[in-house]
């Protein structure tokens, strides 16, 4: 699109003209040192907080359009490239668990540059091989990605004034109610003796019941199966139910992948198939890129994990380089995973990396968890490259400069990775204590911390071989393959569909079965990684979220747009809470710092 278009509808004459340094100096600013930050301190809160954490891209959206609004309905090229920087900033700094990991097992940690340097050199390398994926994924399979379509959605809708006031009102409400849920949670007895944690409840907004529920169910089969692991020795009297629950939740996870990926392989072969007896398409200009370089920064970059691995931080090479080869496969599953389901299984592929590791003879979790850093790293990159190529694709947004922006990104996140875990942890130092080997009682209420959980969990696994931990994830594997297998066939049920559809009683059931009586495997086995307390929280707002939205639409004012569905104003407003919860925890643990540090 050319500048004299864009100039066109361009509503404020003291922006820089499009195209221009002072242009991409604008949005890399916006998008790399303002909005990558905010949504970086919320991912790495909420990973250490839940074990999870939500995207930034429609954030950054939302928000990077207040300024990109000003260009006309081109700004939404502006917005893309903000939330591609934003949203790389934000998946790199959820990230800092992994030196949580090493602080729970005990492990050395490496000064901060090398950190940086590690970090820095795995980002790259997921980038450069989610956009050498990106012409199957994108162009030629058309995967939906659902996330990318959102942002895609929201950055046109966003072009209308009275829209961009509504979403950015609901999300400001969100946030002020978070930091106030969150000063008064640390500082009102009453708030802390109930666990309240306004994050938690905003990501059950955002996900709704049929997510929520289940996390509930998970952590009440643990409670009520606490005595019989306990009896038959899997548990000792005072464990959480989670300490072996976790695995039990991961073999879940596994054994629904499989009925999953086996499914959406089966239709990735049916789309190439139908794909190759057409003629490929000319690509747009936007759309090419030069694959020769693109091969190039992938090899450079793979080099350059190998060295910074080896030589600074010392693992093996021949793990190293075991553990980038994965990566060319886990960016293609995870990738379709994500295309299709928008789920990204990144600890996933940690697991079965190290698991796969061991059989080759790994037996140092040091080792296992710098070469499982290689596919976490990279397969949230990769994955979230495609996402944003998704988006671009929709808009026609330039590739070549979207990849330029992403990596500026990951440059800044991969600094802020390590300051933000550091930041965290010494606020907070009860991040520092390894839940691991704590009892129930024990476990802190607002920090679960589920990712490094199973992490750390999976790592203790190479030096203390205990049989009955393999079995529970078998037990796992096979509970969650047969519910995905069941929900499949029921589904595919034309009657079912028909009774479900056809009034409040069949939609009645239909929610039962998916909320209760065989919940998504992938949203039980939460209930298994974090605590009760969390689990209830996060389907608390679940349910709010699905009460709400149940609830008859009031009907647009005259001359004004309805939101979109991707924009609904539980969704906004559980954003808003996540990120105010975590911006008032980063003010209070900086402020407790600050006191201590005056005090010596």
């Amino acid at each position: 699109m050319s500048a004299t278009v864009i100039q066109a509808g361009k509503r404020w004459s003291w922006l820089p003209e499009p195209g221009s340094w002072k242009y991409h100096a604008l949005l890399i600013g916006l998008g790399a040192f303002v909005l990558g930050p905010l949504g970086g301190v919320t991912a790495s809160y909420m990973n250490f907080s839940i074990g999870f954490f939500v995207g930034g891209q429609v954030l950054a959206g939302i928000l990077g359009s207040t300024v990109t609004y000003g260009y006309g309905a081109e700004g939404k090229h502006g917005a893309n490239y903000m939330q591609t920087a934003a949203a790389s900033v934000a998946g790199l700094s959820g990230m800092g668990v992994l030196i949580q990991a090493m602080v729970w097992m005990g492990l050395p940690q490496p000064p901060t540059w090398e950190l940086v340097l590690y970090m820095l050199c795995i980002g790259m390398f997921g980038a450069g091989v989610g956009m050498l994926y990106t012409p199957i994924l994108v162009d030629r399979m058309q995967l939906t990605y659902p996330s990318g379509l959102a942002v895609a959605n929201i950055l046109r809708a966003l072009t209308d004034p009275a829209l961009l006031r509504r979403s950015v009102g609901r999300l400001g409400t969100g946030a002020l109610a978070g930091i106030a849920g969150g000063i008064g949670a640390a500082k009102i007895a009453a708030l802390g003796a109930i666990d309240l944690s306004t994050s938690t409840f905003g990501a059950g907004m955002v996900v709704g019941a049929r997510i929520g529920i289940p996390a509930i169910v998970g952590g009440l089969l643990g409670v009520a199966l606490t005595p019989y692991f306990v009896s038959i020795g899997w548990l000792q009297p005072g464990d959480p139910f989670r300490k072996i629950m976790f695995l039990i939740a991961l073999g879940t996870i596994m054994g629904a992948a499989a009925v999953d990926l086996a499914q959406i392989f089966w239709q990735a072969l049916h789309r190439v198939r139908a794909g190759a007896a057409a003629p490929a398409p000319a690509q747009a200009e936007w759309q090419r890129t030069n694959t020769r370089r693109l091969v190039l920064w992938v090899l450079c970059w793979g080099a350059g994990i190998v060295a910074t691995g080896h030589a600074v931080l010392g693992a093996p090479i021949g793990f190293l380089v075991f553990a980038i080869a994965l990566v060319f496969l886990f960016a293609v599953v995870n990738g379709i995973s994500v295309g299709i389901s928008d789920s990204n299984p990144i600890s996933s592929a940690f697991v079965v990396s190290v698991v796969l590791m061991a059989v080759l003879g790994l037996k140092d979790p040091a080792v296992g968890l710098m070469a499982g850093a290689v596919l976490l790293v990279s397969t949230t990159v990769a994955c979230d490259m495609q996402q944003d190529r998704s988006t671009g694709w929709r808009l026609g947004t330039n590739r070549v400069l979207q990849f330029r922006y992403q990596a500026l990104g990951i440059l800044m996140g991969a600094i802020l990775s390590v300051v933000f875990a550091r930041l965290f942890m010494a606020a907070y130092p009860v991040l520092l204590l390894d839940q691991t080997v704590m009892k129930a009682g024990q476990q802190p209420a607002q920090w679960s911390a589920a990712m490094t959980y199973k992490i750390v969990g999976v790592l203790r696994s190479l030096t203390d071989d205990k049989p009955y931990q393999r079995t529970a994830i078998w037990v796992g594997v096979a509970i969650g393959f047969a519910i995905e297998l069941l929900r499949k066939l029921i589904h595919r049920s034309p009657a079912y569909r028909r009774y479900v559809e056809g009034g409040k009683v069949g939609y009645g059931v239909g929610f039962l079965l998916d909320a209760v009586i065989l919940p998504s495997p992938y949203a039980l086995s939460f209930g298994g990684f974090v605590n009760l307390n969390t689990a209830l929280w996060f389907g608390g707002g679940g349910i709010v979220s699905s009460l709400i939205n149940s609830l008859p639409r009031p009907a647009p004012k005259p001359g004004e747009a309805a939101l979109p569905e991707d924009m609904n104003s539980t969704s906004l407003i559980g954003g808003g809470l996540i990120a105010g919860d975590a911006l008032a925890a980063l003010g209070l643990g900086i402020a407790g710092l600050l006191t201590t540090l005056s005090g010596h």
